[in-house]
């Protein structure tokens, strides 16, 4: 019920208390006139009096409920604000670009057995890249070393130590050969910025003003205008983490891996943004990163062993009562792989 209406009701129900008031007084103040009156009459007396306590029992309890019904509206009104906000946010997210990579990192690190991949956390070129603005640690390895397992697990240790960190940005993209068509330049660094933007409680300005530009005449942003709003998004920040798995694995059409390079290496001039990458040992990449932290991708033993430990179980009953012959057989596997991930080898 709307405060206005409240509060004409209200007033309606005090001028008859007031009414009923006065009338009481009347009746106060001549009760000695009042002892000749029949009983039909004093019991109509009796019930003015009483009405006018009713209503004021009644005003107070009108104002109670009023008050009560008027924080409820303003509740549902807030509600429905906020459900309304929350779904333009959604429409601006998705009007940027529709690829969402949180499935494919979630099957990623699912695959992670449980101790795998702390080597690389641990070593001193991760902390070094972690802990120095600016930086670019640059992870080269052999086809199948598990490149894209421990890009999820870096992703996945970001995501956790700045979880309540709006002021640090995260931001990964999974290059995939497959799927070069819908990884043009202009979806790599939108979704780059659609990342970004949405570990923001409030979209930044500049994603919301190129949307309005866009919106009512159904019309895409240009390359120029999502590197602006990229590179001014990033700046928001107090820190920047770009990670991209597989650099080997983007397309070279229209120049699509150079020109994202370019991009990233801007925002971290221009902003305390740090690069992650990994590619195959590709010469056209890997010169793009002299200078750069530099750390080889290789499956660890330990973490061939791990892997090996929890799926001891999968052989037959003779081997799993043979300590000894399940020595050798890891033995094996560890001089096979090579520094592969054992998932990716044939046993």
């Amino acid at each position: 019920m709307p405060r206005t209406i409240l509060h004409g009701v209200e007033r309606y129900v005090r001028n008859v208390a007031e009414d009923l008031r006065d009338i009481h007084v009347v009746i106060k103040n001549n009760e000695a006139k009042l002892d000749g009156l029949d009983k039909e009459q004093n019991k109509q007396f009796k019930q003015a009096c009483d009405w006018q306590d009713e209503t004021t029992t009644s005003l107070k309890r009108l104002r109670e409920d009023g008050g009560t019904t008027y924080q409820e509206v303003k509740g549902v009104r807030k509600e429905q604000e906020d459900r309304q906000q929350r779904d333009e946010r959604q429409s601006i997210l998705t009007w940027l670009t529709p690829t969402d990579y949180t499935a494919q990192q979630h099957d990623f690190v699912s695959r992670r057995q449980a101790g795998t991949g702390q080597w690389l956390l641990d070593s001193a070129e991760f902390q070094a890249w972690l802990e120095t603005d600016k930086q670019t640690l640059f992870c080269p390895g052999i086809p199948g070393a598990g490149k894209t397992i421990l890009t999820s697990i870096i992703v996945q240790e970001l995501t956790t130590r700045f979880r309540n960190d709006e002021s640090i940005g995260i931001a990964y993209l999974y290059c995939n050969f497959r799927r070069q068509d819908e990884q043009k330049i202009d979806d790599l660094l939108a979704s780059l910025l659609k990342q970004l933007s949405q570990e923001r409680t409030f979209l930044p300005d500049s994603v919301k003003t190129l949307y309005e530009k866009h919106k009512d005449k159904r019309t895409r942003p240009s390359f120029d205008e999502i590197s602006r709003t990229f590179q001014s998004v990033t700046a928001i920040f107090s820190k920047v983490f770009i990670i991209i798995d597989a650099l080997d694995e983007c397309r070279t059409t229209d120049g699509c891996r150079t020109r994202l390079l370019t991009e990233i290496s801007l925002a971290q001039a221009n902003s305390r943004a740090n690069i992650f990458a990994t590619s195959r040992f590709m010469p056209e990449v890997i010169e793009k990163f002299e200078g750069s932290i530099s750390l080889e991708i290789r499956a660890s033993e330990e973490d061939v062993r791990r892997y090996l430990d929890s799926h001891m179980f999968r052989l037959p009953a003779f081997v799993r009562r043979n300590p000894d012959l399940q020595e050798e057989i890891k033995i094996g596997i560890i001089l096979l792989v090579k520094g592969m991930w054992v998932p990716y080898v044939r046993i």
